[in-house]
């Protein structure tokens, strides 16, 4: 299964993201492996981010997203794409050992 997270950081010892829509960064993660750490363009900017960010990791054929926090868009786009979503905080790695 093919898991993004929400980051504040590059690495698993990175907390997860408060925000889904505009985390800085998103880890990729393919059987518990780090498979790509992809630079969120649109934490900072106008509007029309859940379904930017949605696309992209559509476009990744990520399955779930993982993050602190998902607003009502985020949630209905995700939704859309068929990709699940989760609510979870704390340390990434702790999360990927759960």
């Amino acid at each position: 299964m093919k898991i993004a997270i929400a980051s504040l950081g590059r690495d698993s010892n990175s907390e997860v993201s408060p925000q889904a829509g505009r985390a800085p960064y998103y880890l990729i993660f393919e059987n518990d492996e780090l498979v790509e750490t992809w630079k969120n363009v649109f934490s900072v900017g106008g509007g029309g981010v859940s379904l930017a960010v949605t696309k992209i990791m559509a476009d990744k054929n990520v399955e779930k997203i993982i993050s602190s926090n998902f607003g009502e868009k985020m949630k209905d786009a995700l939704s859309a794409k068929g990709i699940d979503f989760e609510e979870k905080s704390g340390i990434i790695k702790d999360i990927l050992s759960q």
